[in-house]
C-alpha cells in the first residue's frame, strides 16, 4: 500500500467492507502501540527509567505526528538564533551516513544552513551529548526530532504542528498518524504551528484553543514555510521571480505532499507534471530514470523537488543533464509570536552561557 492509499484509509476518505476490516485490525494494533508508549511513558514520568542530564543546555524540536511537520526549518532557525548569540552549538540528529562518509537527508541539510553548528549522527542521543560536550566544548545541545526521547533530559521542548494535518486524524499509529497521545503536549514548553498560510483563519484558530485546552501554559507560535529562491545542481540560485512561469516537473518522497505541491502552485511555477512518492523514500538510479524521463515527456525545463529529496536524489546519480535538476530553498518564516519563543530561549540559556 503506496502513502496516498493508507492516508486516504485512515482518514475514512475509503469506503468498503474490506475497508473496514482493515480499519478495525489497525485499530487494534493501534491500542497495543498505545498501550506501549502510556507504559513507557510513564515509566520515565515516574522515574523508573533513568533519565541523563547533559553538562550543557539541551532544547529539544520535535512533533507528536508521522510525515513532516517543519522540524527542519525550525531546527535551522532556532540554530541561527544561538549563532546571532555567538553561542557554539550542536545539532542530534538520527539521519545516517553513506558508505562514503556523507550525510543524507535532515544531517545534510542541516549541515549546509548552519555551517558553524556541529552536525552529531548518533541514535544513542546521550552518546551524541557527550560527544558534542567533550570533542567540541559545546554549549547547546539541539536535538532534531527528540520529543519521543525521553532518556536525555532536556531544559526546553519544542513541538512542530502541522497547521494541515495537526492531530494526525485523531489515533494513535498505525491506525492514525499520531506518535503519541495529544496528551503529552503537557510536557512540551512551547508549540509552532508550520504551514499556517495554507489553512483557513478559522481552521487554525479551533488548532489553538485545542492545544491550549491540553496545555495551558503553552507558548504557541505561528509560522509558514516562506520560499527564497531556486536552487539549481550548478549551485546558481534563481530567484523565485526568474523561476515563475516556467515548465516545471516536480516531484518529492515526504510526509506532506500536498503542501509542496501547493507551495509550488502559489508561486506561480508552471507544473506540468508530478510524481509523489513514500515519505522517505530512497532513490535508486531506475528513479532517477523514470523522473527524466517524464519531464521531458511534458516537456519540462526543470525538475523540481524539495531539498530532502534532492539531496537524496543527488546520491542516487542524479545530476544536470538536458533538464535542470533543482529544489525549492524554504526558509521558517513566523508570523506571529516569535518574540515569545525567543523570550522562552532566552530565559533557559540566561545564567547558563556566560555573558549572557
Amino acid at each position: 500500500m503506496n502513502q496516498e492509499s493508507y492516508r486516504r484509509l485512515i482518514s475514512g476518505q475509503s469506503k468498503g467492507i474490506a475497508v473496514v476490516v482493515l480499519r478495525l485490525l489497525l485499530g487494534l494494533a493501534s491500542l497495543i502501540y498505545r498501550i506501549i508508549i502510556f507504559v513507557r511513558n510513564y515509566l520515565y514520568s515516574s522515574g523508573r527509567f533513568k533519565k541523563h542530564r547533559a553538562e550543557s543546555v539541551v532544547i529539544s524540536v520535535g512533533n507528536i505526528t508521522a510525515g513532516g511537520t517543519g522540524k527542519t526549518p525550525l531546527v535551522i532557525w532556532l540554530c541561527k538564533y544561538l549563532e546571532s548569540k555567538k553561542i557554539n552549538c550542536a545539532i542530534f540528529s538520527r539521519g545516517y551516513k553513506t558508505d562514503k562518509g556523507k550525510f543524507s537527508d535532515e544531517p545534510a541539510i542541516l549541515a549546509r544552513s548552519c555551517p558553524d553548528a556541529k552536525i552529531i549522527v548518533n541514535c544513542n542521543r546521550v552518546e551524541g551529548a557527550s560527544e558534542a560536550i567533550n570533542k567540541f566544548g559545546t554549549k547547546v545541545c539541539v536535538m532534531d526530532d527528540g520529543f519521543q526521547h525521553r532518556r536525555l533530559c532536556r531544559e526546553l521542548d519544542i513541538v512542530t504542528i502541522d497547521a494541515i494535518r495537526p492531530f494526525g486524524f485523531g489515533r494513535m499509529l498505525p491506525a492514525g498518524l499520531l506518535r503519541e497521545s495529544v496528551k503529552s503536549l503537557r510536557r512540551a514548553n512551547a508549540v509552532v504551528i508550520t504551514r499556517c498560510d495554507q489553512v483557513t483563519s478559522e481552521k487554525l484558530k479551533k488548532t489553538e484553543e485545542k492545544l491550549l485546552s491540553i496545555n495551558p501554559s503553552l507558548v504557541i507560535a505561528k509560522s509558514t514555510h516562506s520560499a527564497v529562491c531556486v536552487k539549481r545542481q550548478s549551485k546558481k540560485e534563481m530567484s523565485i521571480e526568474e523561476a515563475k512561469g516556467r515548465k516545471v516537473f516536480a516531484f518529492c518522497g515526504i510526509g506532506n505532499p500536498d503542501a509542496f505541491l501547493k507551495t509550488i502552485n502559489g508561486l506561480e511555477f508552471d507544473v506540468v507534471g508530478w510524481k509523489i512518492y513514500n515519505d522517505h523514500y530512497r532513490y535508486q538510479a531506475e528513479d532517477i530514470e523514470d523522473i527524466y524521463e517524464e519531464a521531458r515527456y511534458f516537456h519540462a525545463d526543470m525538475i523540481l523537488s524539495t531539498e530532502k529529496d534532492w539531496n537524496k536524489a543527488i546520491l542516487a546519480g542524479a545530476d544536470n543533464r538536458d533538464i535542470d535538476f533543482s529544489y525549492l530553498a524554504v526558509e521558517l518564516e513566523f508570523t506571529g509570536g516569535e518574540e515569545r519563543i525567543t523570550e522562552l530561549i532566552d530565559k533557559v540559556l540566561s545564567g547558563k552561557i556566560q555573558g549572557l
